[in-house]
């Protein structure tokens, strides 16, 4: 009994630490912030992630949020603060709304256009959204457009006949914030 109690644990341990690095929310333009400094109400807001990705933080200035995760964006705040505030601050940034969480579906679909999503979601999701394919749609030309991190275009191909039929599965892409799904 007590071999099948450890192995359970040790099943769980590994289901709990399956999360990535790649699964951590990354802030984008236009999701709303709150930010909370211990002891300094004055400091205590809701902040707007602007179009260039930052917003800007009392005695810290600029903050860079685009991209960066809750914690990140945590530590920047201290580090900025830190110049100012006798102890070291204590800073929680929680994200109130993810409105910059933004895909797009154009195309031979029933009902383009941008979706904010609130969840991961992949292309065979992001096609539900948008209400599935017309008749007229190319279902092997399907493609995603991406930036990259230096403003490169990447075109990710999709072969949507395959997956419907339950084949090559593992090539339905999650999307990020920002991708274009474009269904000739």
């Amino acid at each position: 009994m007590q071999k099948y109690r450890l192995l359970g644990c040790l099943l769980l341990a590994g289901l709990v630490n399956t999360a990535s690095a790649s699964d951590v929310y990354r802030i984008n333009a236009g999701d709303v912030l709150q930010v909370f400094v211990w002891n300094e109400e004055a400091l205590n807001r809701d902040v707007l992630v602007g179009p260039a990705g930052t917003f800007r933080f009392p005695m810290v200035g600029e903050v860079r949020a685009g991209g960066s995760s809750a914690s990140e964006v945590e530590q920047a705040i201290i580090d900025g603060l830190s110049n100012y505030l006798k102890d070291e601050p204590v800073v929680t940034v929680s994200l109130l709304s993810i409105d910059g969480n933004k895909i797009y579906v154009l195309g031979q679909v029933a009902h383009p256009g941008e979706f904010t999503v609130n969840r991961r979601i992949d292309v065979l999701q992001a096609l539900a959204l948008a209400g599935g394919l017309t008749a007229f749609a190319a279902e092997n030309d399907i493609k995603i457009l991406r930036r990259n991190s230096d403003g490169a275009l990447d075109v990710i191909p999709l072969h949507y006949a395959k997956l419907k039929k339950g084949k090559e599965l593992e090539s339905d892409v999650f999307l990020r914030s920002g991708d274009v799904v474009i269904v000739p």
